[in-house]
């Protein structure tokens, strides 16, 4: 599944690509499912393995992005079990928070069918990181262009996936949504400014959500 800066990009009607400027694709890669896309990759054309970092495939065209392999694996329970998935051609850093990742409707461009999850677990990952610096910053800026492609009903969904989630954790997406309501504007991400109402919203509702709980 597509899981990075692109997903909002591909959320919008006809994939108009225009929410988030990004340099690289981030793809996660189930863990029981290493084998079959380390082959695929073998049929790869127009990229090559980074030697410096061998789960990064660089394009050989300025018009491609770059592509970084995740892992995910479902099975993880504990939050902050991130580990590395050791393999000689594709190892890949296994972080935990993809857990709360489930697939959603591939979205259709021309031919081509792109697997992406469904919108509230991929915000509620994003959410729930522990961010910093200009980094974390724009990182933010991406859930935001998730919650603006986003319906009631996904807002639903995160609500559900938040009341599931560990202390520690609902504090972070609580805290995360506080930092994205102050943000300024970076160029090439959504502008925060004309949703800071909607961000609030979210953040209230999910406090009421801690409150209750």
């Amino acid at each position: 599944m597509v899981v990075g800066s692109e997903v909002p990009n591909l959320l919008e009607p006809d994939a108009a690509a225009t929410l988030v400027v990004s340099q690289d694709v981030d793809i996660a890669v189930p863990v029981d499912r290493h084998a079959q896309v380390k082959k695929r990759l073998q049929e790869l054309h127009g990229f090559r393995q980074s030697t410096e970092e061998p789960s990064v495939w660089l394009p050989d065209s300025p018009e491609l992005l770059e592509a970084n392999f995740l892992g995910l694996d479902p099975s993880i329970r504990d939050p902050g079990d991130t580990y590395v998935f050791e393999d000689p051609e594709l190892p890949l850093l296994v972080f935990a928070l993809l857990s709360l990742l489930r697939p959603g409707t591939p979205v259709q461009i021309g031919e081509l069918f792109v697997p992406v999850p469904r919108l509230a677990g991929l915000l509620l990952e994003k959410l729930a990181t522990e961010r910093s610096g200009e980094k974390g910053d724009r990182d933010l800026l991406v859930a935001l262009g998730l919650l603006l492609a986003g319906s009631p009903a996904d807002a639903d969904e995160l609500a559900g996936g938040f009341r599931g989630l560990p202390a520690d954790l609902r504090h972070s997406v609580l805290a995360n949504l506080a930092t994205l309501s102050l943000l300024e504007a970076r160029l090439g991400m959504p502008d925060p400014a004309p949703h800071r109402d909607k961000v609030g919203a979210l953040r209230q509702r999910l406090e009421r959500e801690e409150v209750a709980r």
